[in-house]
């Protein structure tokens, strides 16, 4: 091999060893299947992830500490009660389901029993089906709209609890936070390093992180009707070692959401 075909080989690997490093963050999530009524698990798309080079919660640990007056925290009724509404919320959708289920069929035993005259065996046969699969629609019609009114009930009636709760709380997060900007570019520059983003495809993994090694936390969130999934999850990346870690569930830390 030629001095220079060396000298090209040796800089190429040099340049692979100081470049950056691949990391790619997956993320799924475990979720009921309507259809077949199964928690499955799904990729979730469109989720913006964040390597940081510094650790957020300890940055907004310490500026409550030295702030001094502590969060207000979220009551304990409150909780049932968003407890309580999540359930209610959940039973009625179960039963709007079966309710659009029931409706699907008696359409198809109808369209059925177009093609046969009123005399048949199988008309007949078919003409009881719709016959009992009709009194189980409106006896599940009658429920579900209990259900629903429970659940806007149960709702409106927290409502102006919940508001206030969320006002103090966002209130108190402007003058507690209010030098966080400060704080994460100190973090930064101490650090030496560069934060990236990206977003996950439909496949759930991110394509376009890359950062230096060293130390980093992923971060990412999730919104759900009444939680908000939270991740700020360590990672230590490696000097021409791609690194992979995944978001679920069980790595995320539950929020409330108001």
């Amino acid at each position: 091999m030629k001095r220079s075909t060396l000298l090209l080989a040796a800089g190429s690997i040099l340049l692979a060893a100081c470049g950056p490093t691949q990391v790619v963050v997956t993320a799924e999530l475990e979720v009921l299947d309507p259809t077949t009524n199964e928690m499955v698990m799904r990729p979730v798309s469109d989720l913006v992830v964040e390597l940081l080079p510094y650790n957020r919660d300890a940055i907004f640990d310490s500026l409550t500490l030295a702030f001094g007056t502590p969060e207000p925290e979220i009551p304990a009724d409150l909780v049932e009660a968003r407890a309580a509404i999540q359930t209610a919320q959940a039973r009625w959708r179960g039963m709007q389901d079966r309710w659009n289920t029931l409706r699907d069929s008696l359409n198809t035993i109808n369209t059925e029993l177009e093609r046969y005259s009123r005399g048949e065996a199988t008309y007949v046969t078919l003409f009881r089906l719709y016959g009992d699969v009709e009194a189980e629609y409106n006896r599940i019609d009658r429920q579900q709209v209990a259900a629903f009114d429970e659940f806007t009930s149960l709702q409106q009636a927290s409502n102006a609890q919940t508001q206030e709760i969320k006002v103090l709380r966002e209130n108190w997060a402007g003058d507690a936070f209010a030098e966080v900007d400060i704080a994460i570019a100190g973090a930064i520059t101490a650090s030496g390093l560069k934060m990236a983003v990206d977003t996950t495809t439909a496949s759930g993994a991110t394509n376009s992180l890359e950062v230096k090694a060293g130390n980093y936390w992923v971060h990412a969130r999730v919104e759900e009707a009444y939680t908000v999934l939270y991740w700020n999850l360590p990672l230590t990346v490696a000097k021409g070692e791609p690194a992979t870690i995944t978001l679920t569930r069980s790595n995320a830390e539950p929020r409330p959401k108001l």
